[in-house]
């Protein structure tokens, strides 16, 4: 008896050593996998949403030293009967540095029953094109803005639209596609944590649970992957993790359903903080090849608008807010991001390289 029990003693101690053995292996070859903080800076970068709208003195340096280039996106908002655009500002700073962004522009469906409505809109994107355009932003002026002369909302899937898609799949050109918003717009805003909070507090307008005219989310949801199922040729990259950044099992079914579909991670990371982080790692690993780095940063106004300490206030709160997503991607401590308490995915390098730039220069590679 008092050697069976010996005997049993032991062999838990056994096993205890090799349950720590294993989980001390495990975290051992994560570790390795990490990428240091120069072989990150070295690694080509490529914001492929972001709204820098006006230069910077400070950006050309900023942009070197992150071996980063950006994707400058402009987006058609409307304003009563007037819609305002940003092409020219974005198409100054991509002449004035060629070497450090694309360009993006943009459409919306506004006068949709127009007789010319497709022949102008058209005609505005060769020549955006011709400028050095290389993707078309659609933004959720498509299910939650626009209406047409009936005074019904006019969902993405509208096939008076065709004849855009069908010039975009000829010209090889790739679509920024920004439908619906999170699943929060559709919510009251009762818990102030919430990565989404601030916004709708900051643009109530946008905020769909006050506006029971506005579609529901489920229908602007509807209405966009019956869009993407119809136009299999028609590269698109679904802006802000598809709108359903809060639920990356429903985002992984539209990948395994699309081929044509990829997503971009701009001003979604508080929602993936808010998952279990292992899951989150899993789904990156699983779909590098369909995942690409954007954030949604830009400057607002012109520089002579600013003090020079406002500048320097703007320029150090850039280079924190770039470091903490790289500190998610890269790193494995425990960290807050967008008030959610997480931990870091570490990445391993391969997969960074694609989720960084190999992903994006793809979709280069087709176009024109």
């Amino acid at each position: 008896m008092i050697f069976f029990i010996g005997f049993r003693e032991l062999f838990y101690q056994i096993w205890l050593l090799l349950f720590f053995c294993l989980i001390g292996c495990q975290q051992a070859k994560v570790s390795s996998n990490l990428v240091s903080e120069e072989d990150l800076k070295q690694l080509r970068k490529i914001d492929v949403h972001a709204h820098y709208k006006y230069p910077r003195s400070y950006l050309p340096n900023f942009f070197k030293r992150w071996n980063m280039k950006a994707m400058l996106v402009d987006v058609a908002i409307e304003q009563g009967d007037s819609i305002v655009k940003n092409f020219d500002n974005y198409l100054t700073h991509y002449e004035l540095l060629p070497e450090l962004f694309y360009l993006c522009t943009t459409f919306t469906a506004k006068g949709i029953d127009s007789p010319d409505y497709i022949d102008k809109t058209i005609a505005q994107l060769k020549s955006n094109i011709a400028q050095g355009a290389r993707m078309v932003k659609v933004w959720k002026n498509f299910g939650m803005v626009t209406k047409d002369s009936k005074g019904n909302y006019i969902q993405i899937d509208d096939q008076r639209l065709n004849p855009i898609w069908d010039f975009l799949v000829e010209n090889k050109i790739t679509v920024l596609a920004h439908i619906a918003d999170p699943e929060q717009a559709w919510r009251p805003l009762e818990d102030p944590n919430n990565p989404h909070y601030n916004y709708y507090k900051s643009n109530p307008q946008y905020h769909a649970y006050n506006f029971p005219e506005i579609p529901s989310y489920e229908t602007i949801i509807g209405a966009r992957d019956q869009w993407v199922k119809n136009n299999p040729d028609l590269k698109i990259i679904a802006a802000h993790i598809l709108s359903m950044s809060n639920d990356i099992d429903a985002v992984a079914q539209r990948l395994e359903a699309y081929p044509n579909l990829s997503v971009e991670l701009g001003a979604r990371f508080g929602d993936l903080a808010m998952q279990d982080s292992e899951k989150v790692r899993i789904f990156f690993d699983k779909y590098q090849d369909r995942i690409l780095f954007g954030t949604d940063y830009g400057t607002g106004e012109a520089e002579y608008q600013k003090s020079s300490e406002a500048l320097l206030a703007e320029a150090k709160n850039l280079e924190e807010r770039y470091q903490l997503l790289f500190d998610y991607l890269t790193k494995q401590d425990s960290m807050v991001l967008r008030k959610q308490q997480t931990k870091g995915l570490a990445l391993s390098k391969s997969v960074l390289e694609k989720i960084f730039s190999k992903n994006y220069l793809k979709f280069l590679t087709r176009s024109n």
